[in-house]
């Protein structure tokens, strides 16, 4: 096939040839990174695959429930399955639960109370978190400031836990109960956490402090490694069904996953004291969640070579990158500096316009509940709020970072990448 023919479809979704050879260019020095994510991938589907083994799922277990939900054998075993790969003692899996914010501030409440104190020991959280927190927001809103508990934010010192200072604030002040880490970048642009940079930190906080818990937002980060915070001391972790481990497919959902103390007291509040997670029922069924963590593995893989293909690109076009093509990958994110407002709009603009559902949409910032600045949004996804799908976004704010991340298929994350180098590398 001629070269003007195979381009003919790359045409019509706005594709310019020189965009797409640079793209291709880039995707032949990247053989030796793409190797490494497979071969991450491929042990993380054999934990997967045992776990599903070792809990006999049967087609059974697909099944929905009604009511109260009391010995659903669908949902139990799903929770089962979760904590086998995560490597604890128990989980959650619920559709009730609607993001992962929803799922990380449920274990706040659950692990904290009046006269307790909270320990953010990388830094500011997402920014979703804040309101829930108390550190943004307006008094009498339910967050766990009002409800009496302090927190502390604990600065990154060279971009990683300042240790000293965290055993320091332990010995210290007894009222601090629960220590929160965030494994992603979020919004900063600093690199993602490794689960044995984590497990660094929780044994140094344990041994400062027996006894003190420690939580990890998740969200991003599962199966981007071979291990999970659980696996390395953490006591708890959460993340969402419709960002990694649901592989695309689960609908809905949170998760969360350590301790069987710790997990039980998440479920006392987010359903009632005496109840707990006896109960929650889901009549449409539990298949796509039992599918989508069995999918997960290649899923979070062909995201992350989008995501190495994105920096090598974008770095090639004189932009500063986080973290580079040839980094270690913690996380999906790819932070891209873009420099400009319309730079940024231009980006998401093109990742929309890539997508396979509502790609005739232009996205436009707008005042996101929870964001402390206009975001952009892009994400013409299945799944809305999937971010295990491709999809892209970013505050409004100097420098104008781009945040990309997602894909479940690397074909189509780099379709995208040449529409966005089209718009960028206009005349």
């Amino acid at each position: 096939m001629r070269e003007r023919e195979k381009m003919m479809g790359f045409a019509d979704l706005g594709i310019r040839p020189e965009a797409a050879e640079l793209v291709n260019g880039c995707e032949k020095e990247l053989t030796v990174h793409f190797a490494r994510i497979d071969g991450t991938a491929l042990e993380n589907e054999a934990r997967v695959l045992a776990a599903f083994q070792k809990e006999r799922v049967e087609s059974r277990h697909f099944a929905g429930s009604y009511g109260y939900g009391y010995g659903d054998i669908g949902r139990d075993t799903l929770e089962a399955l979760y904590a086998d790969v995560f490597g604890c003692e128990a989980a959650l899996v619920r559709p009730s639960v609607i993001s992962g914010t929803h799922a990380i501030s449920a274990c706040l409440y659950g692990l904290l109370g009046p006269g307790k104190k909270l320990l953010c020991a990388t830094g500011k959280p997402y920014d979703t978190l804040e309101e829930s927190i108390g550190l943004s927001g307006e008094p009498g809103t339910g967050s766990l400031k009002d409800w009496g508990v302090g927190c502390t934010v604990l600065p990154l010192k060279d971009g990683r836990c300042d240790v000293e200072a965290m055993t320091a604030l332990l010995k210290d002040d007894p009222s601090i109960t629960l220590i929160h880490m965030q494994r992603s970048r979020g919004y900063d642009w600093r690199d993602a956490f490794s689960v044995e940079e984590i497990g660094e930190w929780t044994a140094a906080a344990k041994a400062a402090r027996p006894g003190v818990r420690v939580f990890v937002d998740n969200c991003y980060g599962e199966f981007t490694q071979t291990k999970e915070p659980t696996h390395f001391g953490a006591d708890l972790v959460a993340g969402s069904c419709i960002k990694n481990p649901g592989g695309g497919l689960a609908p809905t959902g949170g998760y969360i996953a350590g301790t069987r103390e710790a997990v039980d007291a998440v479920a006392r509040h987010l359903f009632a004291p005496g109840i707990g997670a006896e109960g929650g029922s889901y009549p449409a069924g539990y298949r796509d969640f039992y599918q989508g963590l069995f999918m997960a593995p290649h899923t979070v893989s062909q995201a992350l070579k989008t995501a190495v293909l994105a920096a090598a690109v974008f770095k090639k076009l004189g932009y500063k990158v986080s973290p580079d093509a040839e980094a270690p990958r913690y996380d999906l994110i790819q932070a891209l500096e873009l420099g400009s407002a319309d730079r940024l709009i231009a980006f998401c603009r093109s990742v929309q316009g890539a997508s396979p559902v509502e790609g005739h949409v232009l996205p436009e910032p707008w005042a996101m509940p929870g964001y402390q600045d206009e975001v952009i949004m892009a994400a013409g996804t299945f799944i809305m709020g999937a971010t295990s799908e491709l999809s892209a976004d970013g505050p409004l704010r100097p420098p104008y970072i781009a945040y990309m991340q997602g894909a479940l298929t690397y074909e189509h994350g780099k379709i995208a990448l040449m529409k966005c180098v089209s718009a960028l590398t206009e005349d």
